[in-house]
């Protein structure tokens, strides 16, 4: 298959997925994105959308890119579909690149909104050590201020992925791997006060139990934890979130997808001190690599 018809197929799947949304796929919005990227989008594809009070905040599509492509954002500059900025920010991934061993680039990117986030994925045979990752000089000081916290609640060298959010000038550490011992109750509620953050209500806590990831976010200039979010997989449309937000399900019953089985998808709950919500990825290609990203908590 050629990459042009690669790109064409893709597009049929984001509108598609959109259109379980009603959210419109402008094709003169989308095209220049793919084309952009047609050349370094790695298998997955992966469609996330975003629920509050029955609302759909939003909805994006993931992919990966080799490392070796570089960083996402200046990609993304060099086709026009972002704008160049002298934050700090932008310094941030060529650090982690020159001295850490990146195995993967990521790009979330807004069926209206455009280029939202960045990834860049750590080996999971070489999770990082939070030391490691305050030496980058252009690391947001809040990872080192809150390192000992993270230690003390068995976090450390468990850090998979960093990512940005270049528009709202915020940024996440995702710890994965975690076990019961991580997500139970009596571990999360001392570590969401030491966060600031509030009791989540009794469903969000059974949720928070089943997960295998965690991922706290800061804004740029700032150390407090804006938010902080727990995810798992499950090829089950029916788990947790779902009862609290249908639309979910919805979604989850009918994304397309490519692979044999059931769709593969990871739902999250994210907290912070006004709200609490959640957010569900449903994958339209996997490969081995984003098998085990996804895996189920042990």
């Amino acid at each position: 298959m050629s990459a042009k018809a690669d790109i064409g197929r893709l597009y049929s799947a984001v509108s598609e997925a959109a259109g379980l949304l009603d959210i419109p796929c402008s094709h003169d919005r989308m095209w220049p994105a793919l084309t952009a990227f047609q050349d370094v989008i790695a298998s997955p594809l992966v469609f996330n959308m975003v629920t509050s009070g029955g609302h759909i905040g939003e909805m994006s599509f993931d992919f990966m890119m080799s490392p070796s492509a570089g960083d996402p954002y200046a990609h993304a500059l060099a086709h026009g579909l972002v704008e160049e900025t002298d934050h700090p920010v932008r310094g941030l991934f060529p650090d982690i690149q020159a001295r850490l061993p990146v195995q993967s680039f990521g790009v979330d990117y807004g069926i209206t909104r455009g280029f939202n986030k960045a990834y860049a994925f750590f080996p999971l045979s070489d999770l990082q050590a939070l030391a490691r990752l305050a030496e980058i000089p252009s690391m947001p000081r809040a990872l080192s201020d809150h390192a000992g916290t993270f230690a003390a609640y068995g976090l450390d060298g468990k850090v998979s992925a960093i990512a940005i959010d270049y528009r709202r000038r915020t940024w996440n550490v995702y710890f994965n791997g975690l076990s019961g011992e991580h997500v139970g109750r009596t571990t999360v509620l001392p570590m969401l006060r030491a966060f600031g953050l509030p009791e989540p209500s009794e469903l969000m806590l059974d949720f928070i139990e089943t997960s295998s990831a965690l991922y706290p976010t800061f804004r740029w200039d700032g150390t407090k934890i804006e938010r902080i979010s727990f995810s798992t997989r499950t090829t089950d449309p029916a788990a947790l979130p779902a009862r609290v937000e249908p639309q979910l399900e919805k979604f989850a019953r009918s994304a397309p997808y490519t692979y044999e089985g059931d769709r593969v998808l990871v739902y999250a709950g994210a907290l912070s001190p006004g709200e609490e919500y959640y957010k569900l990825a449903a994958y339209y290609q996997m490969a081995a690599q984003a098998h085990d990203r996804v895996r189920a908590a042990s």
